[in-house]
């Protein structure tokens, strides 16, 4: 699990162990420590992908598709993107 979450979210941990077959109760505690450091980590995966914040809503969207593949939350995917908003 923590080679996984330096490129992936919570959602996709969690799906990969229960194909592993680990049981749900452990599944539960492990996100939950996870979903601690899960805002830092998605930013970086974000960071080494997209250089640039979105400027329009076609590229908010296309950001935050790749986010949703990795594994990301709405929520973080939300606060990623729209950290640097104000900046320009």
């Amino acid at each position: 699990m923590h080679a996984r979450k330096a490129k992936f979210g919570s959602a996709r941990v969690a799906h990969e162990l229960r194909e592993k077959g680990v049981a749900d109760e452990l599944i539960a505690a492990a996100v939950d420590k996870f979903k601690e450091t899960e805002l830092d980590n998605g930013r970086e995966v974000w960071r080494k992908k997209f250089k640039d914040t979105p400027s329009n809503r076609e590229e908010w969207a296309k950001q935050a598709r790749f986010l949703q593949s990795r594994g990301f939350g709405f929520d973080v995917i939300k606060k990623i993107l729209n950290e640097h908003k104000n900046d320009d």
